[in-house]
């Protein structure tokens, strides 16, 4: 699909922080103000109680929320196309504070079985230590959702696409699962960003981002956000105080600054990654890609359904077998001189990993095949250098990777 909606969107990163209710609240400064105040004073003591007394006040005390935060949750709220937006200090802080507000013992969570690797342990070895069972099922499968629901079912959780392979899951049908059993529904829409795909355009509740990834796209940041109706965004900032998942200023403040170029970049890497995804594609090395905008994909009549772009990122499966493929791929990302290799993605740098070397030993083999993780498997975040060196980059690694050095 062409880049007009990430064209449409431009204006509103660029002003879409400002109160428009209240225009005479904001400055006439064109770059937003850091508030670095822990605690704000009152002029009276009406004017305190109103302060203390006022949910996610920005003038009351940092923990509870910020100017600079307050106008930064503004421009994403409108991005995600949700009533509020609760910035938090990393997408594993507003993931576990969203799970521990919405669950306790007894309750029974439906999750997806690929998942990012964070979201992963919260699923498998935290939530059921506090007495809450989770069920994952395959997220290509939409009727397995419905399957595993139970009468103490409260929340659906998914990821879309999943890392690291790009499986797809269908959020209208999520989301409607959620609606007919009273479920509430959270997707993480991390890996599409609000640029490539909306999930509240099919009825999902909460929208989860690391910020740290597109949102902030500098790789110089950490933070997480979810998005959704105002009540819920409240009780999410209920817990949030309670554990001290705050963002601090400074963080807000470098966030909005990315925010402002995210449909232009994200624009060059949606491209960036279609260019490799075709390349290696057509490449006798590699057995597999996965990347849903290619007609390839298994899952490409629900891309076009569901996403405008297929993202920045993909993953590659080296042929040969499992033991070859290893080292293949090892040799591969040693042999790399523009993409760097480090984990993360989003930024404007193209970013390369070997998910087999660096899950294996933070996951169970169980969880390793339960995500696609095969031995052979990289992942590859598209910055935004020209596509043709990205292309000769990988072509000169891809050849050096055919030989026999030692990978490390």
């Amino acid at each position: 699909m062409p880049d007009d909606f990430a064209d449409a969107l431009q204006s509103l990163v660029i002003h879409g922080d400002l109160d428009w209710e209240h225009p005479e609240q904001d400055d006439t400064a064109l770059a937003p103000a850091i508030y670095p105040a822990s605690t704000y004073a009152a002029r009276s003591a009406a004017e305190f109680a109103e302060m203390a007394n006022t949910p996610r006040h920005p003038r009351y005390y940092t923990r509870y929320g910020n100017p600079t935060q307050e106008r930064c949750e503004r421009l994403i709220a409108r991005l995600e196309k949700t009533e509020a937006a609760l910035l938090l200090s990393s997408g594993m802080g507003a993931m576990s504070t969203t799970l521990l507000r919405f669950l306790r013992a007894g309750d029974h969570v439906v999750a997806q079985g690929a998942h990012y690797m964070g979201t992963a342990r919260l699923l498998t070895d935290l939530l059921p230590g506090f007495g809450v069972q989770v069920s994952q099922v395959d997220q290509r499968d939409s009727g397995a959702f419905e399957a595993a629901v139970r009468e103490n079912t409260r929340l659906i959780v998914v990821e879309t696409p999943s890392n690291p392979t790009l499986a797809l899951t269908d959020l209208a049908a999520v989301a409607a699962c959620g609606k007919r059993h009273g479920i509430l529904t959270l997707a993480d829409n991390t890996f599409a960003s609000p640029v490539n795909q909306c999930p509240r355009d099919s009825g999902i509740d909460l929208v989860l981002h690391s910020a740290t990834k597109y949102l902030g796209g500098h790789s110089d940041l950490i933070a997480g956000v979810v998005c959704g109706d105002a009540a819920l965004i409240e009780k999410i900032w209920e817990r949030a105080i309670a554990l001290g998942t705050n963002v601090s200023p400074f963080t807000a403040f470098l966030l909005l600054r990315g925010l402002r170029t995210l449909p232009l970049r994200v624009a060059r890497q949606n491209e960036n990654a279609l260019a490799l995804a075709r390349f290696f594609e057509q490449h006798p090395a590699i057995e597999r890609v996965h990347y849903p905008e290619l007609e390839s994909h298994p899952q490409h009549a629900l891309f076009k359904r569901q996403m405008r772009r297929g993202g920045g990122v993909l993953s590659i499966e080296f042929a040969g077998g499992a033991k070859e493929g290893y080292a293949a791929a090892r040799r591969f990302v040693a042999s790399l001189k523009l993409a760097r290799h480090a984990v993360s993605l989003g930024g404007v740098e193209t970013l390369v990993v070997h998910a087999a070397s660096m899950w294996e030993a933070s996951l169970t083999p169980e969880q390793m095949q339960r995500a696609g993780i095969t031995p052979s498997l990289v992942r590859i975040a598209a910055g935004l250098e020209n596509a043709g060196d990205l292309c000769r980059d990988m072509e000169a690694a891809l050849a050096a990777s055919g030989r026999h050095e030692n990978p490390d």
